[in-house]
């Protein structure tokens, strides 16, 4: 178990099996598949950041890595994943094997790069979204967590606030003079178009005729985007004024009905409203939500309260009038989201339903967070909403607008990721037929991600005959790569790169080396994965067929001559 924890300390990856079985047959006797944990941004003292390009292989884009055969006298290296030759550049002149870039090291299998050039100019934006429909008692619980909250902030980070409840008001922070908001009928849902030309955006630069209106680059006036997205340290004032008048919601509600609330069009105007004023950059809407929506796109349960909310039975009978609807409103909600980079965080404070079932789509494609509690005056909310703005110099450590991708050896392909990403679409060879979570694909999207942020990676062995033993012998490693290009915490971007071998085996005689390299944490991690996607997507029916896979990988976990140590805290999270 120490073998295993050194390699993660080295590069943020944990592996099932640390020895692999070498042909498909093999694999599928395992049970646990051949899968990886890995912690993308996991902080490292001693990581490397370089300052320049990486130097990728012509045919398979890979990054020059430890692993490559370098040819010293002819300036050549081969690329250990597709074995295609390629040239150093001309800044390469230098090298050689006492004289060899830190990405050659064999000790900097995980490294950075930083280009100079490509430093955002964007600072962090948070959005915050907050629920006016709530008891008076609530209000002031949330106003005085939001307060804290706007304290905690960086200096440089944009802040914008957007209230509802059974209309969206969206503030106008930049108006100092007196308190300014546009109002929005909550029971209709809000077009890009529709948001910009009602909020007065194009009174100093006129609206451009053709081409897709996102920042300052493609039609908006900063001045524009300054009267709703201010620097924390220029709005905190008024924000905390608005906060202290800010009551709830006066529309009256008849005892026989619930509060009119319209969360989904507040979302939808908030990622509307950040889609156009800073797309592609570091954006996050925090959602502070009371209870379940009533009113517009996205309602889960009507205003009449001789409407029961709906129940897990009702969602398992397909019975729930309104489920089928807010999915398919939520589902665009997080493709717009993951197109702009931005993401959705949850906070909800209520005894009853909020509607998590059908939001937690567009929480998580986006990498949000989610709280539940049973109050805005609940310690969970508290000091949740505490952690997140939980800062070291002002660096709030919430990286952002990541792009994940995966080169592997071509007897592995590549079934998919679990974890809170979504699909790029960029199909190949490295892509299985087998699709599981967010597959099909070797490009994810991360809206947002942190150094605890992991992803759990399922890989399929498609070698189906034993090799001899010669061939054993000499070529018994697969190679992985993996490339996760991202927004830093500090406005610039950044490409880090992990490079991992593992030897394989087959044929008689490999049980022994198998039992060697399982790592019993990784898999138990894995598994817990699994069976959680599984448990989402198979019908009730087939759940009797997913029990007995569930309980061979069980014996599994519990039979192999390993030991899995449980602690308080584990190294990585699931």
């Amino acid at each position: 178990m120490a073998e295993f924890m050194e390699l993660e300390g080295q590069d943020g990856v944990r592996m099932a099996w640390n020895v692999i079985p070498g042909t498909k047959q093999e694999a599928s006797n395992c049970v646990v598949p051949v899968s990886a944990v890995y912690t993308p941004i996991k902080p490292f003292p001693n990581m490397p950041v370089l300052p320049y390009a990486p130097l990728r292989c012509r045919n398979c884009r890979s990054v020059l890595n430890p692993f490559s055969i370098v040819d010293f006298a002819a300036k050549i290296w081969i690329c250990p994943f597709c074995f295609q030759r390629n040239h150093f550049p001309p800044h390469y002149a230098s090298i050689s094997d006492e004289n060899l870039p830190a990405e050659l090291f064999p000790q900097y299998t995980t490294i950075e790069y930083q280009s100079p050039g490509e430093a955002s100019s964007i600072p962090p934006v948070f959005m915050f979204v907050v629920d006016t429909s709530i008891i008076e008692e609530e209000m002031a619980f949330l106003k005085s967590a939001l307060s804290q909250a706007i304290g905690l902030l960086p200096d440089n980070s944009l802040v914008g606030l957007i209230t509802f409840g059974t209309l969206v008001h969206v503030h106008e922070l930049g108006f100092g003079t007196i308190p300014k908001t546009y109002v929005f009928k909550g029971s209709k849902d809000v077009s890009k178009e529709q948001l910009l030309d009602q909020m007065n955006f194009f009174l100093i630069k006129p609206k451009p005729p053709t081409g897709v209106i996102a920042g300052a680059r493609d039609g908006l006036s900063s001045e524009s985007i300054a009267r709703f997205l201010l620097p924390a340290s220029d709005c905190e004032f008024a924000l905390n004024s608005i906060l202290e008048e800010l009551q709830k919601d006066p529309w009256p509600t008849p005892v026989d009905q619930r509060a009119s609330r319209c969360s989904g069009t507040a979302l939808s105007i908030a990622a509307s409203l950040l889609g156009a004023c800073v797309p592609g950059s570091g954006a996050r809407i925090l959602a502070f939500i009371g209870g379940p929506s009533t009113e517009g796109p996205g309602a889960i349960v009507s205003k009449n309260l001789s409407e029961p909310i709906r129940s897990h039975k009702d969602l398992d009978k397909d019975s729930a009038p309104h489920y089928h609807k807010a999915v398919k409103f939520y589902e665009a909600l997080a493709k717009q989201l993951v197109h702009q980079g931005h993401v959705l965080d949850l906070f909800a404070c209520a005894l009853d339903q909020v509607g998590v079932a059908e939001l937690k789509v567009a929480v998580e494609k986006t990498g949000g967070l989610v709280v539940l509690a049973e109050s805005f005056g609940h310690s969970v909310f508290k000091d949740s909403l505490r952690r997140v703005f939980r800062s070291e110099d002002k660096d709030l450590g919430l990286s952002s607008n990541g792009i994940f991708e995966i080169n592997c050896s071509k007897d592995i392909k590549v079934q998919g990721i679990l974890g809170p990403c979504a699909s790029l679409e960029k199909k190949g060879p490295l892509c299985s037929d087998t699709i599981v979570g967010q597959g099909s694909t070797s490009a994810w999207k991360m809206c947002g991600l942190d150094q605890a942020t992991s992803l759990c990676l399922i890989f399929e062995i498609v070698k189906k005959e034993i090799p001899d033993a010669t061939l054993q012998s000499s070529n018994n490693q697969f190679y992985f790569q993996f490339l996760t290009y991202y927004q830093h915490s500090t406005g610039e971007m950044r490409l880090r790169v992990t490079s991992l071998s593992r030897r394989w085996v087959a044929g008689p005689g490999s049980i022994q080396d198998l039992i060697a390299g399982f790592d019993q944490e990784a898999a138990a991690v894995v598994m817990a994965r699994l069976v959680s996607f599984k448990m989402e997507i198979e019908i009730l029916a087939d759940f009797l067929h997913l029990a007995p896979w569930v309980m061979s990988g069980y014996m599994l976990l519990t039979t192999m001559p390993s030991v899995l140590e449980v602690t308080d805290k584990l190294p990585f999270t699931f």
